[in-house]
């Protein structure tokens, strides 16, 4: 057996007008098998992780110099003798070795030039142009990778291609993040006459989007023409994502949708900040979108992508999606962060999806991470929403335990509201005593939620004191706080009422004229409590019209008043307030009555059966097959029976027709024939009231 070696092994790298440069990984056995052919399809720098590609050979220069095998003899060597390992040592494995060891020690010198110097200077061979690549390619030191450069270019007689030998220097530099020095490189080669290619720029360009500076890439990227470099796609594709994050929307969507023409390759970075930017924008149908289409494209998504995919439903209320998303992060292999946690809190708590929060909340405790007081809140407002007083409870026995959060204003003004809802009145105070000790003033909110405490225990007089309270602080009564004055009346008994409309007409008086004039046994003129109310109406905010109405109307069928809850609710309907209550196809006629309180419910249904008997009984109208009534089949949040119950039995009492439909939940029906034999027993014995 036997085999040749050349007898310049080294004759690659020796080669002045052959510039290659190797990627780190280079096999040993890379040279062994050297043909042109093969150096030319390795020839790609792998210097770079945004952009992969840098620095490209060109192949004339390799056609131009090939190894001339024939030019020399060689002599047969037994491959086992001590020549052969001789002749081994100074193949190109060996010598790349050596290079490689060479760049470890110029990471390990210090920092001046004539310590590099000296490293250079014991590596005890020439140096040449090649060599100097691959030793800056492997280097990691972002101190002494400048110098070795100074170095190896003053050692180097005429190198024919200095923009790669600072390319490799730049990415060095990309390595620590170090976009300052890279520049500062970038402004020693123009004043060496260097001209800056491709390569240089995409490696400023990825250099600037690691050290989270976007608009220093865009600014890279926009000096590209002057230096007469045009950008391929690969760079396109990475703008996408420098443009978004450095605010310029309309160029990134752009560049998006020339990449979609043109079907660039995105990678999962971009798809990201596209996503964050239909987020920001609102336009959360766009969100899904990118992400179903990185899904088309092959684009595995990473966790970032689910998180800011959550994140977006969550802004936008739609939480049935972030289940979803959250079921495709789980079944693609990913582990929940903590960031991941936090959006699913954050979704869940803002649609008040109790359940599915308190399971994300106790499964974070599980994996001991900690939450924010953020997300403590979070949790403590939606319980106070949907009326979890227990729950809450516990919450905020864990935030004070935590050691890492203390509650804040916001902790404890949702506490209070979670205990006045449901009327735990020494649980209140003592939060609100705790708000004060630690550093706290209530605020009107607060003081709200603190008079509802009391109303719903019927305690007026600390009703009346709590709201002197208010005036004595000098915060002025604002529309949600008097709309709770008029809730606790709806609560109040009658002989107790007075108190508060004091109360009342100090905090808004047009409101304590309204009150009056139906708390007031005697009736006023035709048309001024239309026109009182209607004056009140206009005053107030759309977003307390119907809680006003609701309120007034409970008010007079509290005080079984019932023509001025029909005064009222009139009202309602002309200012569109009350929308749809009624409706009419030829199977059915309906009535809806899930967006009203129980005292505005059963007025509107008083009302409404007086119509059917005008229309049956007196207009001879025939009714429809089917009569309903729809009250929606939720319960409210701090009470043991919704308003189906309620009306249930109601309608028992009146020994209505109308019967729960097993198939439609919150819907009573009643047959045609049925309600023709009650409405005319009902008008004949006289009956006018519900």
């Amino acid at each position: 057996m036997s085999f040749h070696l050349y007898s310049s092994p080294s004759s690659l790298l020796h080669d002045p007008n052959l510039l290659s440069v190797l990627p780190k990984s280079t096999p040993r056995s890379f040279l062994c098998s050297y043909s042109p052919r093969n150096l030319l399809q390795t020839s790609h720098v792998s210097v770079q992780e945004a952009i992969p590609h840098e620095t490209h050979i060109e192949k004339s220069k390799l056609d131009a110099n090939p190894p001339d095998a024939g030019s020399k003899r060689h002599p047969w060597v037994n491959p086992k003798s001590p020549r052969a390992s001789q002749l081994r040592r100074k193949s190109y494995d060996s010598r790349y070795s050596s290079l490689v060891k060479l760049a470890e020690s110029l990471d390990a010198c210090a920092p001046n030039e004539a310590d590099v110097s000296d490293v250079v200077t014991k590596f005890g061979s020439n140096l040449f142009e090649q060599d100097a690549v691959v030793t800056l390619n492997n280097m990691k030191n972002p101190e002494t990778a400048p110098l070795v450069l100074n170095n190896l270019l003053e050692k180097m007689k005429k190198p024919t291609r200095e923009v790669i030998l600072y390319n490799v220097t730049i990415k060095v530099l990309r390595k620590s993040k170090d976009l300052e020095n890279s520049e500062k490189l970038f402004q020693d080669m123009l004043q060496r006459g260097v001209k800056p290619d491709n390569a240089t720029f995409t490696t400023l360009i990825s250099c600037a989007r690691q050290c989270g500076l976007p608009k220093r890439a865009v600014e890279w990227f926009e000096k590209m023409p002057s230096f007469g470099c045009d950008p391929d796609n690969v760079t396109l594709a990475a703008m996408i994502d420098a443009y978004g994050r450095a605010g310029n929307v309309e160029m990134a969507l752009s560049l998006y949708d020339r990449a979609r023409t043109e079907k660039w390759r995105i990678d999962a970075v971009t798809f990201s900040t596209l996503i964050r930017i239909y987020g920001f924008s609102g336009n959360y149908d766009g969100c899904l979108n990118i992400y179903e289409e990185m899904k088309s494209l092959g684009v595995k998504p990473n966790l970032v992508i689910y998180n800011r995919l959550l994140d977006s439903m969550g802004k936008a209320k739609r939480p049935w999606q972030a289940k979803i998303i959250h079921k495709d992060l789980i079944s693609n292999g990913f582990e929940p962060n903590w960031s991941t946690y936090a959006a699913l809190i954050r979704a869940y708590g803002r649609a008040r999806y109790g359940d599915d929060a308190l399971v994300i909340y106790r499964e974070m405790k599980e994996k001991g991470l900690e939450l924010t007081v953020i997300l403590y809140n979070t949790l403590l407002s939606m319980c106070a929403d949907i009326g979890y007083v227990d729950e809450a409870f516990e919450i905020f026995q864990d935030m004070k335990s935590s050691g890492t959060c203390v509650p804040d204003s916001w902790t404890f003004s949702s506490l209070i509201t979670v205990y006045s809802c449901c009327g735990r009145v020494s649980e209140a105070e003592a939060a609100l005593v705790e708000m004060r000790e630690a550093g706290f003033e209530p605020t009107l909110f607060v003081l709200t939620s603190v008079i509802q405490c009391y109303g719903k225990a019927k305690q007026v007089d600390d009703v009346v004191r709590t709201f002197d309270q208010v005036l004595e602080l000098g915060i002025a009564p604002d529309e949600r706080f008097c709309g709770c004055l008029l809730n606790v009346m709806t609560l109040t008994p009658r002989e107790e009422i007075g108190k508060l409309v004091e109360c009342v007409e100090k905090a808004k008086p047009k409101l304590g004229q309204v009150v009056k004039m139906l708390v007031q046994d005697e009736n006023c003129e035709e048309g001024v409590l239309k026109k009182e109310a209607s004056e009140l109406i206009d005053s107030i905010g759309s977003d307390v019209k119907k809680a006003y109405l609701n309120c007034l109307i409970d008010l007079c069928v509290n005080l079984n008043n019932l023509e001025k809850a029909c005064e009222i609710l009139q009202l309602g309907l002309e200012l569109d307030i009350y929308s749809g209550l009624q409706s009419k196809s030829a199977t059915q006629w309906s009535l809806h009555l899930k967006s009203l309180s129980l005292g505005a419910a059963l007025t509107a249904l008083h009302v409404w059966m007086n119509d059917l008997t005008e229309a049956a009984l007196t207009s001879g109208e025939e009714l429809p097959p089917l009569l309903g009534i729809n009250t929606g089949h939720g319960k409210h949040k701090y009470s043991d029976k919704g308003l189906a119950a309620v009306l249930e039995s109601h309608l028992k009492e009146l020994n209505a027709p109308f019967h729960e439909a097993p198939d439609k939940v919150g819907w009573f029906l009643t047959t045609s024939v049925a309600a023709k034999a009650w409405l005319e027993s009902r008008r004949s014995s006289g009956e006018v009231s519900v």
